[in-house]
């Protein structure tokens, strides 16, 4: 059984997460990670930039009007930007998780409630068009009333394939969500069959090798050790330098690990950062507290500070918090990239500067 270091680990997430080179376009990014974090619009365009070349805004947001992409509530409850395709076998495959989030987060609030019935009268509410949350909760309200409505409105995005349609996902909307069924927008039945084996493949092809604990740290599921098991025979079985046990699609790439990796400025809540549940692939314990909240900057493949941006009065700064001391030629990338994603992200300002200095926790 092959040994894989912790650098030959690292390049080998960096080729299928496409991060050792720009290729591709958007809508094979997004199918290629299964999914793509996107609690705040923002999130999966800078994740689509740093993977895509040439990449820009109104690709993304045609998708989403096209329908091609959906913005749903599905991996660990959070949101998440997948292919239109994707989601039909992946909101029912992630259903067991969504219960499970549902009790743990809204199940007082909906104590006695029928959630079969709940689910029944979201869809009869969003039957005449789309709903604001809090549009749909005043309308539970009506029926449950003494509940807490907004409890219910949450967790109509558990019991029911609701997706969430533009402007909701496009690059600088921050207005309230909204909701409508995911039958009515991807203009036929959104229902489609579970496929946990289909789950566990795309995540290892997106984010492989990895243990099954990783893959559960991913999507949130529970009890997926029985499905890796059952794949056993079809998938290449590794180890890494502590013994932990890997698996990975058998045709799937292993870089060599001195292949560069250019450095690259990725978004909060990067699946790449935070899709696994040993994250030394990528980062130090230290730094594993802070890449939740903080926005990571990797240099030769690792995490090597945190970024963020200030717009103010026509002038774009970029602030980088390095964990580690760079060489001159890495520091030199950073600044570089960190101009381009500037113009990128900051294209109407008249002033830019990226400033570089220690992280402080």
């Amino acid at each position: 059984m092959a040994v894989l270091t912790r650098r030959a680990l690292n390049r080998a997430t960096l080729e299928r997460q496409q991060l050792l080179r720009r290729d591709g376009t958007p809508m094979e990014i997004i199918t290629r990670l299964a999914g793509m974090q996107a609690q705040d619009p923002h999130l999966p365009y800078l994740g689509l930039w740093s993977r895509t070349a040439g990449f820009t805004r109104e690709q993304l947001t045609r998708l989403l009007h096209e329908r091609a992409v959906v913005r749903a509530t599905l991996h660990r409850g959070t949101q998440h930007l997948v292919g239109a395709e994707d989601y039909r076998w992946l909101r029912p495959t992630l259903q067991p998780m969504l219960d499970r989030w549902q009790r743990g987060a809204f199940g007082k609030a909906t104590a006695g409630i029928d959630l079969a019935g709940l689910a029944a009268a979201v869809r009869e509410s969003l039957a005449d068009g789309p709903l604001t949350r809090r549009q749909l909760a005043d309308r539970l309200a009506v029926r449950w009333p003494g509940h807490d409505a907004m409890a219910l409105a949450w967790s109509a995005q558990a019991r029911t394939r609701v997706v969430h349609p533009p402007p909701n996902g496009v690059w600088g909307h921050h207005g309230p969500t909204l909701f409508t069924p995911a039958e009515t927008w991807l203009g036929r039945s959104g229902a489609g069959q579970a496929r946990p084996d289909e789950l566990v493949r795309r995540y290892l092809a997106g984010f492989g090798p990895a243990a099954v604990h990783d893959i559960q740290a991913w999507c949130g599921m529970t009890r997926l050790r029985e499905v890796v098991e059952r794949l056993r025979p079809e998938l290449r079985v590794l180890r890494d330098e502590s013994g932990r046990e890997l698996f990975d699609l058998p045709d799937a790439p292993l870089p060599d690990p001195d292949v560069p990796a250019p450095v690259r400025f990725l978004p909060e809540l990067d699946n790449v950062v935070i899709g696994f549940r040993d994250r030394s692939r990528m980062m130090t314990e230290r730094e594993r507290g802070h890449v939740v909240v903080e926005a990571p900057v990797t240099a030769d493949g690792f995490l090597c500070g945190f970024w963020r941006m200030e717009c103010s009065g026509g002038r774009a700064l970029l602030r980088v918090g390095l964990t580690r001391t760079l060489s001159e030629e890495d520091r030199a990338e950073v600044e570089a990239e960190g101009r381009r994603l500037l113009r990128f992200a900051a294209d109407d300002a008249d002033e830019c500067e990226v400033r570089i200095g220690e992280f402080e926790e």
